[in-house]
């Protein structure tokens, strides 16, 4: 370039003094290359880092809507109603009690003379529990019995009259109205004998009461009276319970009524006896409603060999119940809304449709269902409140119930 144009351009040369070297030029030179590129590396740098910043948020974007679409997502878990094919076991409260179970009480009336079975005694038929002192029986027996002997000295005598009078008869000594009355006479006797007589069996009857003895063959469990109590026909002296077997009484409601079976097995268990289950049967029914409670009364007779289970004592009755063949469902899939009771069913697309059902019996954790769903509608566990008619969803991959 001439000296003119770079007037013209108003550059000016770089004039060189003598003491300066072509060296102190050359390293002017490098150090502005090297700035230069320190600067575009600089740039390149920035560059890069707004273009990660750029990737990176459209990234992150990206996850966010992926994010948000899955979440908006509603997931249920569903399964299906089945036949009910098993049988259903219901478990009741009951008391033990004797199959034979009764208060003893004395005819007698008089003082307790003594006592020979205590509480916790085995006992037989026959066997004598307790005596009573009544003296006023003895006396009415005594006075009986007396006048036994006297209607029967005045039969006796009747007799012998009659007779005589009937010789007497023969002769036409007498006449026939005197035979008559010593007939009518004799007659009477007989009838005073046969009411003295029958008053004597019932004294003596009466004095047998005296000796209080066991019925039937049990357990005494309880005794009400000492020595020198006072005894009437209202006084419990002591109770007596036969314990092999025993029986439960137990009340089925009525939605449970007609599957319980004369003859059905049955399981008791004792929660003091831990690991114990005895075995029963369905003894008898009462073969109607009490209107009252809605139930049916239901005994069970349970063999007692061993004297394990004790009377009175609280038990846990298991009667199995036969199959009724409908379908059953989990409970935790009702939803209950203001048309009545529901189930959300979805279809193989993932819309929830909203079905009314009937619900009959209640098994706890299943219930019956007698109308609006069928055995391959899939049905939604535990579904949200929010859960709407006609809503999308996504089924999880969980194995249906057994």
């Amino acid at each position: 370039m001439t000296e003119q144009r770079h007037s013209a351009l108003g550059l000016h040369p770089i004039e060189f003094s003598k003491d300066e070297a072509p060296i102190d030029l050359l390293k002017r030179r490098q150090i502005v290359r090297r700035t230069q590129i320190a600067g575009m590396v600089l740039l390149l740098i920035l560059a890069l880092g707004a273009g990660n910043t750029v990737v990176n948020r459209f990234a992150y974007a990206q996850a966010l809507a992926a994010t948000s679409a899955e979440n908006a997502k509603q997931y249920v878990k569903t399964t299906l109603a089945k036949r009910s094919n098993a049988g259903l076991t219901l478990a009741f409260p009951g008391t033990l009690q004797g199959i034979v179970q009764s208060p003893i009480a004395a005819r007698a009336n008089g003082y307790l003379k003594r006592w020979s079975k205590d509480i916790g005694s085995t006992v037989v038929k026959g066997e004598l529990l307790a005596e009573i002192e009544a003296p006023e029986i003895d006396q009415q027996l005594s006075q009986a019995m007396a006048a036994r002997d006297q209607a029967a000295s005045n039969l006796a005598l009747a007799k012998s009259t009659a007779e005589r009078w009937e010789g007497l008869r023969k002769k036409d000594v007498v006449s026939q109205q005197d035979i008559e009355e010593r007939r009518s006479a004799v007659a009477q006797s007989q009838a005073n004998l046969a009411a003295a007589e029958a008053n004597f069996q019932r004294l003596r009857q009466l004095e047998d009461f005296k000796r209080v003895v066991a019925p039937f063959s049990g357990v005494i469990t309880r005794r009400n009276v000492d020595v020198g109590d006072l005894i009437d026909s209202s006084r419990q002296l002591f109770t007596l319970a036969q314990t092999d077997p025993l029986r439960v009484v137990i009340s089925v409601p009525q939605a449970y009524a007609q599957l319980v079976k004369t003859g059905q097995q049955v399981v008791v268990t004792q929660s003091e006896l831990t690991g114990q289950h005895f075995a029963g049967q369905v003894a008898r029914t009462a073969a109607s409603i009490d209107a009252a409670t809605r139930t049916m009364q239901v005994e069970v007779s349970l063999p007692n060999h061993s004297g394990s289970l004790l009377p009175g004592a609280y038990v846990q009755v298991a009667l199995p119940l036969q199959a009724s063949k409908s379908l059953v469902a989990p409970t935790n899939t009702l939803i209950f809304r203001v048309n009545g009771t529901n189930v959300a069913v979805v279809d193989a697309q993932g819309r929830v449709a909203l079905h009314k059902i009937s619900v009959g019996r209640n098994y706890g954790a299943d219930f019956e269902v007698l109308d609006g769903i069928s055995e391959s509608d899939r049905l939604v566990l535990n579904p949200p409140d929010g859960l709407a008619d006609g809503q999308m969803v996504v089924m999880s991959p969980e194995k249906d119930r057994p």
